[in-house]
């Protein structure tokens, strides 16, 4: 690819929630020659078929099947996650108060909340509808305009901001305006969603349920002196799903391999990965034994491919902050720029090991690269990925990486441009299983 940054950046304008993000990975996997897949029918795989199929909207779960069996030579695996923090609609959002219209909402996962004051916002996701002589069905929809804002508070009104700092409480101050009290209610902007979505039959009564959140509409863009910095939302961590999709796309392109390679992007990271869709759930494990089970059916079949396989958690890592270095490990301070990040933690909040570390270490050093360490403080509590739990769920060996960025969980995030092909080299490097 000519310029990843651009294609980066074109992946998250695209992709303003999960389910617009896995649809906009079914895309593009399927121009390179994948084809979907069904849980639901049985799977007939041989060597070299590249497949992907999707778990409630929201997760991707993508490969091209080895030479050999997995019980012989195992998986390849790059995990990330889909989500990001913002916020989203509660079930009965419609509100008017004192002559405005608002929508109700709350929090997902760990936002900084101030970071969505006074900012455009969209309204996207997904719309569940009747459907003639079936179940329901889901029908992506966008509001990609500035429909919405949270105001903050004139500073004549809070004197005390000035010596008790911003004090939000998310569910009085959080309150999206969506217009005076006579702009249209949610359920009209549906309808003039789904008629823009190519469904002009359905109407505000045909809203059977909906997953909605709101998302900044700015375009993520370049920025910096030379246009070497990313100032963009979700980078957390769209940005890894767009590497490892594009890794996997070049190691297939360059010939097929001995083992199965794999990506698996999942919701639900952001609140703890608790849910059918989420790292703690059955996806990654199921297709492991599926792809296991098409080649080789004898009972030790999935712990011999399990031993063989390794999994790249990969989720963006915390540069150090220019105005704030002390809240870093000495000499684990990752700078934005200088590339891949190695991230380990005693208690395993990451899951990496001194084997697993030295094996990224042993791949970077091949591309050129001096990796970089990241260890939270002693005195700090750790965040943590989808690597840990998918390796407990999946019982592979992992290793978490990922590249530097700062305003981790804003409204708008920052990265560096410089480290966007590095990481998807990384991936590519590790998936061709040389």
């Amino acid at each position: 690819m000519s310029d990843p940054v651009a294609d980066l950046l074109d992946f998250i304008e695209r992709s303003p929630t999960p389910f617009h993000a896995v649809a906009e990975a079914s895309r593009r996997l399927d121009a390179a020659g994948f084809a979907p897949l069904a849980e639901a029918d049985a799977w007939g795989i041989a060597p070299g078929d590249r497949r992907y199929v999707v778990r409630g909207g929201s997760s991707l779960l993508v490969f091209e099947v080895g030479e050999r069996a997995p019980s012989a030579a195992g998986f390849r695996a790059i995990g990330a996650h889909t989500d990001s923090p913002n916020l989203r609609l509660k079930p009965r959002p419609d509100l008017v108060a004192h002559g405005m219209r608002q929508l109700a909402v709350e929090p997902y996962g760990g936002v900084l909340l101030h970071t969505w004051l006074d900012r455009d916002l969209g309204l996207s996701g997904r719309v569940v509808v009747p459907r003639t002589g079936g179940a329901p069905e889901s029908v992506l929809v966008s509001l990609p305009r500035p429909l919405l804002r949270v105001p903050s508070l004139a500073i004549h009104l809070q004197r005390e901001l000035a010596t008790e700092g911003l004090k939000l409480n998310p569910q009085q101050h959080l309150v999206p305006v969506l217009g005076l009290a006579d702009a249209p209610s949610l359920g009209e902007l549906l309808a003039a969603a789904l008629r823009a979505a190519g469904r002009p039959d359905l109407g505000a009564d045909d809203v059977l349920g909906f997953d909605l959140m709101l998302h900044d509409v700015q375009p993520p863009v370049r920025g910096g002196a030379r246009d070497e910095l990313l100032f963009a939302p979700r980078l957390d961590n769209l940005a890894s799903c767009h590497a490892a999709l594009l890794a996997l796309i070049a190691a297939a392109e360059a010939g097929r391999a001995p083992q199965t390679r794999l990506v698996v992007l999942y919701d639900h990271e952001e609140v703890g990965s608790r849910s059918a869709v989420g790292a703690a759930g059955t996806f990654l494990r199921d297709g492991l034994a599926r792809v296991t089970a098409a080649f080789d059916t004898a009972p030790d079949a999935l712990p011999r491919a399990r031993a063989r396989s390794l999994l790249v958690s990969a989720d963006m890592a915390h540069g150090v902050h220019p105005n704030f270095a002390d809240r870093h490990e000495p000499g684990h301070r990752p700078v934005l720029g200088k590339g891949p990040v190695i991230k380990r933690n005693a208690g395993q909040s990451y899951a990496t090991e001194g084997e697993t570390a030295a094996l990224v270490t042993a791949l970077c050093r091949r591309l050129g690269i001096v990796p970089q360490h990241f260890v939270t403080r002693s005195d700090l509590p750790c965040g943590s990925t989808i690597g840990p739990i998918s390796a407990a769920r999946a019982g592979i060996a992992a290793v978490d990486v990922g590249s530097p960025m700062l305003s981790m969980h804003s409204c708008r995030e920052m990265a560096a441009a410089a480290d966007v092909a590095p990481m998807i080299d990384l991936l590519r490097l590790f998936l061709a299983g040389d």
